[in-house]
């Protein structure tokens, strides 16, 4: 099986993330240093690699945080996608659908997801567009299918797009405080963050 063959419902699934070493090491310094306070010689110690043998995959510091972000945003863009599509066309699914699948990213690859968020402000201006790019991307999967669901009577929010928003960031908070061993398990932590969703949207069962 390829890594990229969408088989139904592997949006949920997640093992280890599959980063090249080099992308691994830099990953873990990153978290525990920041962008700024991690060296290209820590990177390549980490990775067991030599700084010139690490150059020979990644010429620079900034090539890996690009590498590793344009890794990160196609995981998430995938999952989101496809998961999308197996909702089908109802209004009220997609939207379950979307938020279980951030909600899972940001818990599942939450170490990757931290770093996309804190260490935007370390790209350099020729790959930053890119990755803005990407990010709006995702959340306008969430604004068509939240503007969607107020058309077709489902989400009655007088506000759709600054709902659609606040749904996004409530999943990609999860990142800062989701532990595996904690309290409340994910999929009871999926149900309770699905409910205080659809609150944000403005859906009532009927």
């Amino acid at each position: 099986m390829t890594a990229d063959l969408e088989v139904p419902g592997s949006w949920r699934d997640y093992g280890a993330a599959g980063l090249p070493s080099p992308l691994r090491a830099a990953l873990e310094a990153f978290v525990e240093h920041g962008y700024h306070g991690t060296s290209v010689r820590e990177i390549a110690g980490r990775a067991g690699l030599s700084v010139p043998g690490l150059y020979h995959h990644y010429p620079s510091k900034q090539s890996l945080l690009q590498g590793l972000l344009e890794l990160t945003m196609a995981d998430l863009l995938r999952r989101s996608e496809q998961a999308i599509a197996e909702a089908g066309d109802d209004r009220l699914a997609q939207f379950d659908a979307v938020v279980e699948s951030l909600l899972r990213f940001h818990m599942y690859r939450r170490e990757q997801a931290f770093v996309g968020s804190t260490e935007m402000r370390s790209l350099d201006g020729d790959y930053r567009p890119r990755y803005i790019g990407h990010r709006v991307r995702q959340q306008r999967m969430v604004d068509e299918i939240v503007l969607g669901g107020v058309d077709a009577g489902v989400f009655v929010t007088a506000d759709p797009k600054g709902a659609a928003r606040a749904v996004a960031t409530m999943c990609v908070g999860v990142s800062t405080w989701y532990r595996v061993d904690g309290e409340l398990g994910a999929d009871e932590l999926i149900e309770r963050n699905l409910e205080y969703a659809r609150a944000i949207v403005g859906y009532i069962a009927r």
